[in-house]
């Protein structure tokens, strides 16, 4: 059978940056195609190439057997393409119909269309199983509902060949199924997906066929049904990935941080927190599992002194943080890093770094005014580069430049760098906002060790996760959040999927 798509010694230079090297791969017609690699491996890249984002340098794509030039994302979709990024492309105050028509409107006579519109949209819905009522609009629908919105806007518009980018990141254990659901009609009805994923559970759950880049090359493809999680978690990364994590046993200490009846209101006056109420001790992990947008960052926010809580009570080391009689939470993270309480932000590229500093300035931001980087007002510019070469060796920081600007380093490898500014602080303390979000699985084996280093060696740590598989790798205890609210809680002797993806979703029995 002629293939879908066709990559013929596709290469992609940004800069002294070899992106793809020579990529030349087959996606076959009614498949489903996994792309894995590390962070910076070259598959966002490739699919950019594929949909017209970017032109590649050398190479051929070929679609349906003949040589395509794809200059742009509107020949992408006029040639049967569509993509579905991470961070939803919708419009939030539009309804699910002027978001699937925007661009597409046809013409002058806005009400004829829209009737037509609608009537069609009904009718793919039905026919694939993405039943969305056509009127509602986006910010009220759940991000699952949104995601299938999405892929009815590829439907509508004829797309044949459909690339996934991390299409589960935000989703519960059910919606993962349902879109998994879909996906499988879709190949039964002919068309052709593109599952880019840093998950392998999910590439051996749906795909027929993977295909493993490395420093923007392919280093083998394999089928599924034949190979391991071993073999292509191997090829990705070089070297043999042990998968047991070593952790000494729970043996919990005192309580490092107690949250009693712990309430946030938004401008709008609706409750983010709703009556929290849980301990941290030392020499443990406790995991916060929910779909995002359910008050967890809030949370993190205001333990870390990011925000002040409405009502409440927080104690650190048996005493109350410093947040009373306060109308600002103006220079709280300053203090509560003082008091040995450490923060990285599950947004770490807007809260965690500086972007166009080097990795030697974001290796101190926080901490610049400690003894160690500074006297007076004056920086230590050899401590700071000292200390910036410890960061990158102790946890595997790439490229070893410290010069670099971070805007520069991949996603994974910015994620290693926060971490490894905060565990160096030494805290009490650990707040931990999606650790491995976007990152690769040799760097979430680095990331995963450290915490539990941390947590062996007496750190209390409260670690905020979507990923249910890094819950049960690290948690001692684990608390469900849904609506500002606990929902549930689990030693990890009790861990459950379907029971915590459930209470994920808001149903409490």
């Amino acid at each position: 059978m002629t293939p879908a798509v066709e990559f013929r010694n596709i290469s992609k230079q940004f800069g002294a940056v070899q992106a793809n090297a020579g990529v030349s791969f087959s996606v076959r017609k009614g498949s489903i195609h996994g792309i894995v690699g590390e962070n910076g491996a070259g598959k966002s890249t490739l699919m950019s190439i594929l949909y017209g984002y970017y032109q590649a340098d050398s190479g051929d794509i070929w679609l349906d057997g003949r040589s395509a030039a794809i200059r742009n994302s509107q020949d992408a979709i006029r040639r049967g393409i569509g993509m579905i990024h991470q961070h939803f492309m919708l419009v939030d105050t539009f309804t699910v119909l002027e978001n699937i028509m925007l661009g597409v409107e046809g013409g002058l006579v806005l009400d004829a269309h829209f009737k037509t519109a609608e009537a069609r949209l009904r009718e793919i819905g039905t026919q694939y199983k993405l039943e969305v009522d056509p009127q509602a609009r986006i910010e009220d629908l759940s991000v699952g509902a949104q995601q299938r919105v999405e892929i009815l806007k590829l439907i509508y518009r004829g797309a044949e060949i459909l690339i996934l980018d991390e299409p589960t990141a935000v989703l519960t254990p059910q919606e993962t199924e349902s879109l998994f659901d879909i996906l499988r009609l879709f190949r039964a009805q002919g068309k052709t997906i593109i599952l880019i994923t840093h998950k392998l559970q999910e590439i051996f759950a749906i795909t027929d066929r993977v295909t493993v880049m490395r420093a923007g090359a392919v280093v083998g493809e394999v089928d599924t049904q034949h190979s391991s999680r071993e073999e292509v978690a191997t090829l990705m990364i070089g070297r043999h990935l042990d998968s047991q994590l070593s952790r000494a046993p729970f043996a919990p200490g005192t309580e490092v941080l107690q949250v009693e009846h712990l309430c946030l209101s938004d401008r709008q006056g609706l409750k983010t927190l709703d009556e929290l109420n849980f301990t941290v001790r030392a020499g443990e992990i406790v995991a916060i599992a929910g779909v995002s947008g359910n008050g967890q960052t809030e949370l993190l926010e205001v333990l870390a002194g990011m925000k002040l809580p409405g009502h409440g009570e927080i104690r650190y080391l048996g005493q109350t943080l410093p947040y009373r009689n306060r109308t600002e939470a103006d220079g709280l993270p300053a203090l509560y890093r003082a008091l040995g309480i450490a923060h990285a932000p599950e947004d770490r590229l807007h809260e965690g770094l500086v972007k166009d500093n080097s990795v030697i300035l974001n290796g101190v931001l926080g901490h610049q005014h400690d003894r160690l980087f500074a006297a007076g007002h004056f920086l230590n510019p050899q401590a700071m580069r000292t200390h910036a070469l410890e960061l990158i060796q102790n946890f595997d920081i790439r490229p070893a430049n410290p010069d670099l600007r971070v805007g520069q380093l991949s996603g994974g490898n910015q994620q290693k760098l926060v971490l490894g500014r905060e565990i160096s602080a030494a805290p009490k303390l650990l707040l931990v906002g999606q650790p491995t979000r976007g990152v690769d699985i040799g760097s979430i084996d680095t990331i995963h060790r450290k915490l539990l280093a941390l947590r062996d060696a007496g750190i209390a740590i409260l670690l905020v996760s979507v990923e249910l598989e890094e819950i049960r790798a690290l948690a001692d205890r684990i608390l469900v959040m849904c609506g500002g609210k606990i929902t549930g809680e689990f030693g990890a002797h009790e861990f459950d999927t379907t029971r915590i993806g459930l209470l994920m979703g808001g149903v409490s029995r």
